[in-house]
């Protein structure tokens, strides 16, 4: 007869998984259950994306621009998403903007997140929507204002990523 036991696959997780074997170090201390706490997902730099990981190492927040057509766009990639065209150019973006959206997270869910945090939707003064983190600011609905003006900032993640982040305008 096999002993099962149930352990918690993490201390931040709902999810329950039960050991098949008796005696497994899943049910005894120095388990899984004892790991260190889970990081923050990290992206990984691709040849299309990279000028945009270059940029925010380097405290700026780079978009590209289409040659043909002027239109904005984020996420980075090869071609224009309007016309199509490969001619792109990359810039330094005046990394402005203003809280076009948001939702709350108050359930500790996500690894390297402390609820509540809010998920945020940034309308960049250049046209492009993207995803991001307010921070310097409560994260309740009284303190996040849609239409705020907002600025970024560089969270450095590790040596090779830094994220940008948005907080309150300064004036």
């Amino acid at each position: 007869m096999h002993a099962h036991c149930w352990t918690v696959d993490a201390r931040w997780s709902i999810v329950a998984s039960r050991s098949k074997q008796a005696g497994t170090k899943a049910c005894r201390p120095g388990g899984p259950a004892d790991m260190a706490e889970p990081q923050r997902a990290r992206p990984k730099p691709t040849p299309e994306t990279q000028h945009f990981w270059d940029g925010t190492k380097a405290g700026e927040l780079r978009l590209q621009r289409c040659d043909a057509c002027a239109h904005v766009y984020f996420p980075p990639r090869p071609f224009c998403p309007s016309c199509a065209t490969r001619k792109v150019s990359i810039f330094k973006a005046s990394g402005k903007g203003f809280l076009y959206s948001y939702v709350i997270n108050h359930r500790p869910a996500a690894p390297g997140f402390t609820p509540p945090y809010a998920i945020a939707v940034v309308e960049l003064a250049e046209g492009p929507r993207m995803m991001s983190n307010i921070i310097d600011c409560p994260q309740t609905p009284e303190a996040l204002e849609l239409d705020m003006k907002l600025e970024v900032a560089f969270q450095e993640l590790d040596d090779k990523i830094t994220l940008p982040v948005f907080r309150p305008a300064k004036g």
